[in-house]
């Protein structure tokens, strides 16, 4: 029986880093341009009932443009606690806010972050049929393990938690035996600013930058995605045989040697 492992990435890599940032604040102007920069990737959590409302947030005409090759997810109209609503108001916080940002983006928002990262067990199970796939928590588990639970996805690191020292500690894993590896890192835009501390961002992006293709950086539901489509791979009883349902490419190490196995198809040893 040929071993069949589930540890690559696209590209058959081994890496890949995230980013989620929440609130919608002006500030995200800046970030954006630096993960640009730096070829990086983040994802957007917004508060649609807050954009355009003040000097400090986000106007609506300006989302599609600024976000262009980054994602755009939920994170309720008004920045609610969740697990303090009825049923009711809580589907209406997010499929409202749903509702008002696929205005502004080319694709349906699939993913979300809690506001004040809060979920009870009544609010993940409610996500779901609101049309929502991933949701991050408020906490950190300072790990490069991948989510057991999409709808809790707890990230690695706030950015202001020994980002550079974990970033270090991310890449030093390389040297390990080969299986999936992911840097998450959360926070918001204002942090950077009120802080002062914007070169720590452009440190973290330089030092990635340099890595080159070995590290895949992708949105949140980039990761989602693929995880999803790599768990529902099906393989035959004797190694020889692996189908790919899904709508997308998905790679896998087989008998050694990465392989892409194509949408659809069937690949056989």
């Amino acid at each position: 029986m040929s071993p069949i492992r589930f540890s690559l990435f696209p590209g058959g890599r081994t890496h890949a880093v995230t980013l989620s940032y929440d609130d919608g604040q002006i500030h995200d102007r800046k970030m954006v341009a630096i993960l640009n920069r730096h070829g990086l990737k983040g994802t957007f959590h917004l508060n649609s009932g807050t954009l355009g409302g003040g000097s400090e947030h986000l106007a609506p005409g300006e989302i599609a443009a600024l976000f262009e090759g980054h994602e755009v997810s939920a994170h309720t109209v008004t920045h609610p606690h969740l697990d303090g609503l009825p049923d009711e108001q809580l589907i209406l916080e997010v499929l409202d806010d749903r509702r008002a940002l696929e205005q502004w983006v080319p694709y349906p928002v699939r993913g979300m972050s809690y506001p004040y990262g809060t979920v009870n067990g009544r609010v993940a199970q409610l996500l779901p049929r609101l049309g929502i796939e991933y949701c991050r928590v408020g906490t950190s588990h300072g790990r490069f393990h991948l989510p057991e639970d999409l709808l809790r996805w707890e990230p690695t690191c706030h950015h202001n938690h020994d980002l550079l020292a974990k970033t270090e500690a991310f890449l030093a894993t390389r040297a390990l035996e080969p299986r999936l590896r992911l840097l998450y890192v959360w926070g918001h835009s204002f942090e950077f600013h009120r802080e002062d501390n914007w070169d720590l961002l452009e440190r973290f992006g330089a030092r990635l930058a340099g890595e080159g293709a070995s590290i895949w950086f992708a949105t949140n539901f980039d990761i989602a995605d693929y995880l999803q489509c790599l768990r529902r791979l099906r393989a035959t009883v004797d190694g020889r045989r692996v189908q790919n349902p899904s709508h997308r490419p998905v790679w896998i190490e087989w008998a050694g040697a990465a392989r892409e196995i194509a949408p659809g198809a069937v690949a056989s040893l």
